[in-house]
Order: structure tokens, then C-alpha cells, then sequence
């Protein structure tokens, strides 16, 4: 249907297709000006628009701010009478919640990695720098309202709703979204509010949250005094992620959230300022563009999963933690592992069995200092609980010859006599040395044996070695498992295929588009946030844990998905999707198997070579270790003197951690694997976990640091 013509600053053009519609408005393309578009407001409002839009075209905000969809033109009908305006066409864009979401941005930005939101985020600040520099403030600032292209350019859009002051009449913004609504504006009439820069710095810091912590809205934690609407929740200040007022806020962020001590201290700040009690302090769009940039040059690329990219801040991957608590991979590599031949020519796993089996790990009792010295005397306290002894019998002698002594003398103070004489007995009788003391000498003398010897040998690099022998043997067994493995991941790929079709069939419904009476925009982020975002999600105890979410609306997010998949209908004819989820498993295979080769390949290099190197270590020798052996012979020499057993010490063995049970995929931890640990960081060139070691040699020499948990297969180090 042909669109009635309208004239743009007089001259007459022809509407085009309909490109969107709205609570204002329709949105029209504009034939023979592809790079534009009119909007078209309803009869009831024109009069009222058409003041602020008139001056926003005379003071030339279009071309002031190319990043804005500022009106550019007046566009009315054939006698003249004011329609709306003509602006810049925002065509390949899309809704930056679109981007945020984990679920839409597979859909929408599959190839968006974590370096991409950030680029986003510094593009979001530029573009209200632009729109504070032409002398407007956003108001409405809402996740509509910003458009993201797949290059990370930015776009904002409704800049007829923007606050504009002109010869001192100022045209208001009337509305907002209250999740993007600061604390102060919270219950206030909004068409009377004059909007500040302070304002829209609220609203830019929620977007830059969404896009850095994957959609987590700031305000949607749980509220150790019971469930809090988001709007309360903004209200009251309860910033669900700060740390430095955890105390007062009294809210913790969903499950699988990152955290602020995963960006630099800097990032960290902004945000607890943003999300305070003072509007004036909030950073503004200026610091929050340099704050991006600088981000962008502190990221860190993950040794696992390649599509993974993090804040240098954190101590490892947090997308590997996330999904390790979470269950979801918010940056899943969709292409898989790339298939690979490991270096090194043909693998045959029994023949480099063979070979490992044939290494023969130096002997620890062979490498330990060994003390050789004598003890000819016993210890000085040994010594003087002899002489204790010595005079306690002494003393009950002269009691018992005092005893009989009166006894004789002066009969009638027997029971004197008798109490003394008993005293003496005791005494001489029993003054034998306490054994505990010296029991307890010896024991830790052996305990500060054992630990310098176990020390000696991590230092010599044997233990590392005893672990290394201990996990090929661990990889060779699942090298051995791959072919049945793949067989069986294949297997339940095909059994669970109508399930994950349905699962796909949901995901098409977010709830964001959905019309659910009572689930509005502030309830919708909140879903989000605790990662129910589409059709898919829906499940009872899913929702129930979204604080504020009971029986009833559950019930109406359960009556909406069953909706949707009554009119699910499956097909068993095979698809491209499926051709692409076998693929994914036999590149995880393909990259798993390449992956042992690897490892095993080199850890046999290490334990061909490395034991020579031991030994030539432990020539060294450990004085520290020698005294403690000293002391342990001498309190058994004092045991001995003083007729007690010496207990057999054990011989030495080795502490190793746990050999791994088996060896993790490529692409991520499983969907059961624990969370990360904060306190032990992942080596950047291979990622396995690291340990805490002390450097021997060297300017660092005695301080501490992080080495590979797999040295000397791997020597990656962190400081």
C-alpha cells in the first residue's frame, strides 16, 4: 500500500514502508532518501511535541552529534500543519539489551566477545558525551533507547524525549524506565522534574553494568530482609554488588554473578560511586569513556577457551568460573575447538606407555642429606632431670631417717613421724623422670624432619616430577578411553536430540518481548539477572528463586511458556544444526585427543631429562635439614639414657596433590565442574591452576610467587 506523500522543509516526499511503531508514534522510511526515516506522531500529540522538536532543528543538533538521532528536518502535510520530523536512519542496529543478554547476543551477535561489550560500553560513553556537549540530558535513559551495531558502533535513538533548554524555555523529558531511574527520582513526578547530567549518569553506569557483568542488573540481589521490588531496591540505596557497603546494603548479587573485585580498582570505584548516596559524585560520561579505554588495554585472553576474554584484575578466567557455578558458558566458543594434529609424528600410546613405564624416578632416600654424626652425651635436660631425681630421693632418704630417727626419740608424735616417714617414701620412690616432656622433644623433632625433607625434594623439583609421572599416567588412561568416549557423547547427542530442539524452539521467546500482566520492564531485569531470559528458562524452581517471584507469578511464566511449546512440533528429519552439534563433539574429541598427545609428549621429555638435573641438585645439600637431624638423633640419644622406648620413625614418602581423576574437555569446564577459586590463579600459557612457590635464585631470590602446577612440564610463573 502506497504511503501518502509529506513535505520535508517544503519539498514533497513519498513515506515508504513502515519501520516501526511506538506509543508516540510510526516510524516511516522515505522514498529517494535511503539514509533517513520520518516519524510520524499520533493527531493527539503533535501540538504538544512540536515546540521542542522545532528548536532541536534550529539549533542543528544533527549535525552536531552523528552518533544521535537527533530531528534534523520539519515534516509536515501538504497545507503545512506539523506531522513530526525527519532523522537519521539507524539501519543494522540493534537494542543494546540484545547484546547484554547472554541469550540474544548468541542470537544476535554470535561472534561478540567479551573485547566487543567493552568497545560497546566505551561507544555508549562517547555517545552521551556528545549528548551532554550539545546542551541536552537524556532523561529517559533506558536499554531501548541505545542501539549497537555488530562493529560495536552506538546509536542512540528518541532524542525527541531528550530535556532541551533553548533561550531559557525549557522542554522537559516526562518519562523514564524505572529501572534505569536513579534513587532521587523514585516516586517523583517526572514531568516536573528537571533533569540533570547527574541523572543520565545513573542511567549510563546501569548500561555499562549490564554490558560488563552480562546483563546482572546493580540493583537485582537478594535482600536479607525479605524480597524488595527493584524500584525499592534502587530507592533504598541497596546496590546488590558493593563491597565497600556490604553492611549497609544488605544484599547479595544472583548466583554465577562476576564480582568488583574482578575489574581493576579504578572500574571497581566507579561503580560504588555511581551506585552510592551522592548524585553528585556519580562519574560522568567523560570518565567513564577513559575508564573503558583503559579496560580495553588491561584484558586477558583465556588458556582454555579461546573466545574467552576477562579483566586482567581478576586472578583467572571468570567466564570459566562463571560457568563453572553457573552452567552456562556466556562466551561459548560456537564453532568448537579447532581440530588439530599435535606436533611430534605418529602417536602410538602403547609404545610411549612402554616408555613411561621404563623411567625409574630417583629414589628420595637416596637425594636426602643423611647426618653421620655421633651423640656421645645426653642433653642438658636430660642432665637436670637427673639431678631433680637425685635430689628427690635424697630428700625422702632424710625424711625416712628423720622418721625413725623421732620415732624412737619422742613415740608420742607417731602419727608426726609416720606422715613423714610416708612423705620420704614417696619421695624416693617416686622420683622418677616425667616422661612426656621428652616424648614430646623427640616427636617434634621427627615432625621438623619430615617437613624440611619434604621441602628438600619440592625444592630439587622431584616432587613436581612424582606428580607430572602420576598425571600421565592418569592421561594415558584417557587417551586410552577417547574412542569409547566419543561413541558415547555421539550416542546421547542423538537420544537428547527432541529435547535440545525444544530447548532451541524456546529460546526464541524472550521474555523481554513478551506482554506477561504484571511483568513489566524493572521485573523483566530482574528475571534476567538470575538468568531466566527466554522461554527456555522457565522452569518452577528457576523462577522461584528470583527474589520477589512467588506462586502466582510463576504460575503466569509457566502459562506462557506452555503456550509456546503446545505449538512446539518435532521433526526427526535431520537438519544443518544437527550436522553442526556432531561436529562440535568430534572437534572437542579431535582437540581433547591432540590435547593428551601434547601433554604426554612433553611430560615424558621432562621425565627423561629432569631426574639427571635432580640429582645434580641435591648435591647442594640443605644445612637447615642436616640440624634438624642432629636434634632428632639427640632427643632419641636422650629417650635412651633415660630408659624409654624410641618410637620407629616411617620412612619418607613424598606429598603429592591428588592426581586428577580425569583430564577436563577443550571449550570450558563442564556444567558440574566448582566454581573457581579466587585465591589460586590460572597459568596464562597452558591455564592449569598454579601454586604458591619460593624463588631460589636470582634478584627475587627468597620471595614468593606463582609457578605452574604442571613445572617442569610447563614453567609458566605470575607474580
Amino acid at each position: 500500500m502506497t504511503q501518502p506523500a509529506i513535505k520535508i522543509d517544503g519539498r514533497p516526499f513519498a513515506l515508504g514502508k513502515r519501520i516501526g511503531k511506538g506509543g508516540e508514534g510510526e516510524v516511516f522510511a522515505v522514498e529517494n532518501k535511503p539514509d533517513s526515516a520520518v516519524k510520524i506522531y499520533k493527531d493527539e500529540l503533535r501540538a504538544k511535541r512540536e515546540p521542542k522538536v522545532r528548536a532541536m532543528v534550529l539549533a542543528d543538533l544533527a549535525d552536531t552529534a552523528k552518533l544521535v538521532a537527533f530531528p534534523a528536518a520539519i515534516a509536515t502535510d501538504g497545507r503545512g500543519g506539523f506531522l513530526g520530523f525527519l532523522m537519521r536512519l539507524v539501519s543494522g542496529y540493534r537494542p543494546i539489551h540484545e547484546l547484554y543478554g547472554p541469550k540474544s547476543r548468541k542470537a544476535h551477535f554470535p561472534k561478540a566477545d567479551y573485547r566487543f561489550l567493552v568497545r560497546a560500553a566505551l561507544n555508549v560513553s562517547s555517545a552521551v558525551v556528545k549528548v551532554h556537549q550539545s546542551g541536552c540530558v537524556i532523561g529517559d535513559f533506558n536499554h531501548s533507547g541505545v542501539l549497537v551495531s555488530t562493529e560495536a558502533t552506538v546509536s542512540l535513538i528518541d532524542a525527541d524525549s531528550f530535556q532541551y533548554s533553548k533561550d531559557g524555555k525549557l522542554f522537559p523529558c516526562v518519562v523514564g524506565v524505572p529501572d534505569f531511574t536513579p534513587p532521587e527520582l523514585h516516586g517523583a513526578d517526572l514531568s516536573s522534574v528537571r533533569r540533570t547530567e547527574a541523572h543520565d549518569n545513573f542511567g549510563l553506569a546501569v548500561a555499562i553494568f549490564h554490558l560488563l557483568a552480562m546483563g546482572k542488573h546493580p540493583y537485582a540481589g537478594r535482600f536479607s530482609g525479605g524480597d524488595l521490588s527493584m524500584s525499592d531496591a534502587i530507592a533504598q540505596h541497596r546496590f546488590a554488588f558493593s563491597q565497600a557497603r556490604a553492611s549497609e546494603t544488605r544484599a547479595t548479587p544472583p548466583p554465577g554473578s562476576v564480582s568488583l573485585n574482578d575489574f581493576p580498582p579504578q572500574i571497581a570505584a566507579a561503580f560504588e560511586a555511581a551506585f552510592g548516596r551522592n548524585p553528585a559524585a556519580r562519574p560522568g560520561a567523560v570518565t567513564w569513556a577513559t575508564l573503558m579505554k583503559e579496560l580495553e588495554q588491561a584484558l586477558s585472553h583465556c588458556g582454555k577457551v579461546r573466545t574467552h576474554y576477562y579483566p586482567s584484575a581478576a586472578s583467572s578466567c571468570l567466564w570459566c568460573r562463571v560457568a563453572g557455578q553457573s552452567g552456562v558458558d556466556m562466551f561459548p566458543d560456537l564453532l568448537g575447538p579447532t581440530p588439530h594434529v599435535a606436533a611430534g609424528g605418529h602417536f602410538d600410546v602403547e609404545r610411549i606407555a612402554a616408555q613411561f613405564a621404563a623411567i625409574k624416578l630417583p629414589d628420595p632416600a637416596s637425594l636426602l642429606p643423611q647426618w653421620s654424626g655421633q651423640i656421645t652425651a645426653t642433653s642438658e635436660a636430660v642432665a637436670a632431670a637427673n639431678r631433680a631425681r637425685i635430689g628427690h630421693r635424697a630428700l625422702g632418704a632424710v625424711a625416712m631417717l628423720a622418721a625413725i630417727g623421732g620415732f624412737l626419740a619422742a613415740a608420742n608424735f607417731a602419727i608426726m613421724w609416720i606422715g613423714i616417714g610416708i612423705f620420704g617414701l614417696i619421695r624416693f620412690f617416686g622420683g622418677s623422670v616425667e616422661q612426656a616432656p621428652f616424648k614430646r622433644a623427640y616427636n617434634d623433632a621427627v615432625a621438623r624432619v619430615r617437613s624440611l625433607q619434604q621441602g628438600f625434594v619440592d625444592r630439587l623439583g622431584l616432587t613436581e616430577l612424582v606428580t607430572v609421572k602420576t598425571d600421565v599416567e592418569a592421561w594415558i588412561r584417557s587417551y586410552r578411553d577417547l574412542d569409547r568416549d566419543l561413541a558415547q557423547n555421539i550416542q546421547k547427542l542423538k537420544a537428547s536430540r527432541e529435547a535440545r530442539k525444544r530447548e532451541e524452539y524456546l529460546d526464541r521467546f524472550l521474555i523481554r518481548r513478551a506482554r506477561i500482566a504484571g511483568i513489566g520492564p524493572a521485573k523483566t531485569a530482574t528475571l534476567a539477572s538470575y538468568g531466566v531470559e527466554t522461554a527456555a528458562d522457565i522452569k518452577p524452581n528457576a523462577v522461584r528463586a528470583v527474589p520477589g517471584f512467588g506462586e502466582a507469578m510463576t504460575a503466569k511464566l509457566l502459562a506462557w511458556r506452555k503456550g509456546h511449546e503446545d505449538k512446539f512440533s518435532y521433526s526427526s528429519v535431520p537438519d544443518a544444526s544437527d550436522v553442526q552439534s556432531e561436529n562440535a563433539v568430534r572437534a572437542n574429541w579431535a582437540a581433547k585427543r591432540a590435547d593428551l598427545q601434547t601433554k604426554i609428549r612433553s611430560a615424558l621429555a621432562a621425565l627423561n631429562t629432569a631426574p639427571q638435573q635432580v640429582a645434580i641438585r641435591a648435591r647442594n645439600g640443605d644445612p637447615a635439614l642436616l640440624d634438624a637431624l642432629a636434634k632428632r638423633a639427640q632427643a632419641a640419644h636422650d629417650l635412651k639414657a633415660l630408659g624409654m622406648p624410641v618410637p620407629t620413625a616411617a620412612p619418607f614418602t613424598i606429598q603429592t596433590r591428588q592426581a586428577p581423576s580425569s583430564v577436563p574437555p577443550r571449550g570450558g569446564p563442564p556444567r558440574s565442574a566448582p566454581a573457581g577459586s579466587a585465591s589460586a590463579p590460572s597459568c596464562p600459557p597452558c591455564g592449569s591452576s598454579m601454586r604458591r612457590r619460593t624463588a631460589r635464585k636470582g634478584h627475587r631470590a627468597g620471595n614468593q610467587f606463582w609457578g605452574c602446577s604442571r613445572y617442569p612440564t610447563c614453567r609458566g610463573t605470575r607474580n
